[in-house]
């Protein structure tokens, strides 16, 4: 009997290699491919507009607002609030790329409605270990929009801070309620 190539030993057999969902989707991007249309947009959104939300999975921003490809930045994050990073994001998306009106949506029904200790209890209870940052909890889901509305508007860092103006999303009904 002939000896096995070196990498055979490497190679696992077909039947034992598991699908996942990331091969699933991987195989969907590559189908579309063959369709995409969208290689000549321009980097900055055609309607200026930089979009902060929460990244919940039963809210479709595109669908919510009517948008199409190259018409907004969308930056989501757990909760939708304005961290360091979305501040980062925002400067280059208002500096670099022109957009001027922000709006910020939270939701109802929020993973992050509860008080700090007991999402970070939680996570530990789940991971093993404490998280070293924030994780952003909240109470009141209009007082939340209200706090990072604050944040946008005293930032110094942004062209249209002071006009960004906040949201929440009902996710039991669609509704989009503006928070004054």
């Amino acid at each position: 009997m002939a000896a096995a190539p070196y990498f055979a030993s490497l190679a696992r057999p077909v039947s034992d290699i598991q699908k996942t969902r990331v091969d699933d989707l991987v195989a969907y991007a590559q189908r579309q491919e063959s369709v995409f249309t969208a290689g000549d947009l321009p980097a900055p959104p055609a309607l200026a507009v930089a979009i902060v939300a929460c990244m919940d999975s039963r809210i479709d921003m595109f669908r919510l607002f009517g948008l199409h490809l190259g018409e907004a930045h969308v930056i989501r994050n757990a909760g939708g609030i304005v961290t360091d990073d979305v501040m980062r994001s925002l400067t280059l998306s208002q500096a670099l790329l022109d957009t001027r009106e922000i709006m910020l949506i939270q939701h109802t029904g929020c993973g992050l409605i509860g008080h700090e200790d007991d999402l970070r209890q939680r996570v530990a209870d789940a991971t093993g270990t404490e998280p070293a940052w924030e994780l952003g909890a909240f109470t009141d889901v209009e007082a939340s929009v209200r706090r990072q509305l604050e944040v946008l508007h005293e930032s110094p860092h942004l062209i249209g801070g002071k006009s960004a103006r906040g949201f929440v999303y009902e996710v039991e009904t669609g509704r989009l309620r503006e928070v004054g």
